[in-house]
C-alpha cells in the first residue's frame, strides 16, 4: 500500500472515530454547537471514503479510453467534498434557527467541551499532515482533505469559545449564534475548494506551478534554446502534463534537436514530484530570431545580437516566436 493510500486510510479511521464520539457528545448535552462538530464529521468520513476511491482510481495506468490517465478524479473528489462541506452548513444554520425558536436544555457541557477539545487537537494534527503529504505528492484530494480536517479544527476552536460562554453566562442563546457563525464560514471555505477543483477541471493556469517551470527554464537557460514559447501547462490530478514549443538553430540535424529536447525534458522532470509527461514542438529559427539569439557562431546568421527577450511567463506563454511580439 503506497504513502497515499495510508494517508487517507488514516483519515478515514480518525474521522470515523471521532464522529462517533461527537455524536454520543451531542446525545448527552443537546448542544448545537457540539451538533455543528459531529455533523462536519459526517462530511469527514463520507469525503475519505471517496477520497480513498478517487486516489485508487488515479493511480490506474493510462487506456485507450483514457489516453491521459484518471487524475483528473481528484479533482472531482476534492469539489466533491466542498459540495458536502456547504451542505453541512446550510443544515446547520436550519437546524441552529430552530433552536432559537424551540430551544433544548443543555446538560454535560463541561464533558461535551473536553470531547470538542480533544477533536481539535486531533483534527488539527491530522489535518496539517494530511495537506503537507498532497503538497509533496501534488495531489488535489489529499491537500483538500487535510484543508477540510484542518477546517473542522478551527470550528472545534470557535466551538469551545461558544461553550465556554454559555457556562461561565448561562446564555443558551450563545450555543446557536456560535454553530451560525461558523456555518457561514464552512460555506465560504466549501465554496473556495468548489471554485478550485473547477479551476484543475477546466485546466485552469496553475499560477505557482507556472512560475516554478519558469524560474526552472530560467535557471538552466541553454544559449542554443533561442526561445520557448506557448507553454502550457495541465495538472491530471498528481500527474503533471507540460507541452511548449522550442526555437533551435535551424541547420541542427535531428540528433541535436532530440538531444536538446532530451535535455529539456530531464531539467523540468527532476524538479517534479510523481509523473511528469513533458511534450515538445521543436521549431527551427528564422532570419528574424537573429536579434536575440545569443549563438556566438552562428553559420546563417543575418544580423547582430542586440535584443534581450526575459523568460517570465507571459513571454514563454505566448503562442508565437518572440520576435513576434511588440516589446
Amino acid at each position: 500500500m503506497n504513502t497515499k493510500y495510508k494517508t487517507i486510510l488514516l483519515s478515514f479511521v480518525v474521522s470515523t472515530f471521532l464522529m462517533v464520539v461527537k455524536f454520543m457528545a451531542y446525545y448527552w448535552t443537546y448542544s448545537s454547537a457540539i451538533l455543528t462538530d459531529a455533523l462536519e464529521s459526517i462530511i469527514n468520513v463520507v469525503a475519505s471514503a471517496f477520497a480513498f476511491y478517487a486516489i485508487y482510481l488515479s493511480s490506474l495506468p493510462k487506456d485507450m479510453n483514457h489516453p491521459y490517465g484518471h487524475g483528473k478524479i481528484e479533482f472531482f473528489s476534492a469539489g466533491l467534498e466542498g459540495v458536502l462541506i456547504v451542505l453541512a452548513s446550510m443544515f446547520i444554520i436550519f437546524h441552529a434557527v430552530q433552536n432559537f425558536f424551540n430551544p433544548q436544555p443543555l446538560t454535560d457541557l463541561k464533558l461535551g467541551l473536553t470531547i470538542i477539545i480533544l477533536g481539535a487537537v486531533i483534527n488539527w494534527v491530522l489535518g496539517h499532515y494530511i495537506e503537507k503529504e498532497g503538497e509533496v505528492y501534488q495531489s488535489p484530494t489529499l491537500i483538500a482533505d487535510g484543508k477540510h480536517l484542518k477546517l473542522d479544527a478551527q470550528s472545534g476552536i470557535i466551538l469551545i469559545l461558544a461553550v465556554g460562554l454559555v457556562l461561565l453566562t448561562g446564555y443558551a442563546w450563545l450555543d446557536g449564534v456560535a454553530s451560525i457563525t461558523f456555518a457561514s464560514f464552512m460555506a465560504w471555505s466549501g465554496v473556495k475548494i468548489i471554485r478550485k477543483s473547477i479551476g484543475g477541471l477546466m485546466d485552469e493556469t496553475d499560477e505557482e506551478t507556472l512560475a516554478k517551470v519558469v524560474t526552472i527554464l530560467k535557471n538552466n537557460q541553454i544559449t542554443e534554446w533561442i526561445d520557448i514559447h506557448n507553454l502550457r501547462i495541465q495538472h491530471y490530478g498528481a500527474d503533471l502534463h507540460i507541452d511548449c514549443h522550442i526555437t533551435l538553430p535551424r541547420y541542427y540535424n535531428l540528433e541535436l534537436v532530440h538531444a536538446n529536447v532530451h535535455q529539456f525534458e530531464e531539467i523540468l522532470g527532476q524538479e517534479f514530484k510523481g509523473n511528469v509527461e513533458i511534450f515538445i514542438h521543436a521549431d527551427p529559427c528564422l532570419p528574424e530570431c537573429c536579434c536575440y539569439c545569443r549563438v556566438a557562431d552562428c553559420p546563417v546568421r543575418s544580423s547582430a545580437y542586440h535584443k534581450v527577450i526575459e523568460w517570465n511567463k507571459v513571454n514563454l506563454s505566448l503562442n508565437q516566436k518572440h520576435f513576434l511580439e511588440s516589446i
